[in-house]
């Protein structure tokens, strides 16, 4: 896998010196873990990097697993960001008649 995959900040900060793992070979992670569910890498070196993840409900997983629509989906945030929108006035009508079904 490449490294910048991986990283993407280089400004790491010694959180802890010397921690040995339990009789379980379990760490104590303490305050430097953030997130809930993290990706474990390891190197040829045994170095270990912990990249906190996020689930994605399963009905939002295709926009992911569809590149060319993420990069759309990307793209118009992006455009909105920038203030390039089109006022096209309510879409009530169509919400209404999409309810009756």
């Amino acid at each position: 896998m490449a490294t910048n995959a991986v990283i993407k900040d280089n400004n790491f900060e010694l959180v802890s010196e010397f921690m040995q793992p339990d009789a379980k070979k379990r760490l104590s992670l303490g305050v430097a873990a953030q997130g809930k569910a993290y990706n474990i890498y390891k190197n040829s070196l045994g170095q270990l990097i912990l990249d906190p993840v996020r689930t994605v409900p399963a009905s939002e997983a295709w926009l992911y697993e569809n590149p060319k629509a993420l990069a759309s989906v990307k793209q118009g945030l992006k455009e909105a960001a920038a203030g390039k929108t089109v006022e096209r006035g309510s879409f009530a009508k169509y919400a209404k008649a999409a309810d009756r079904g």
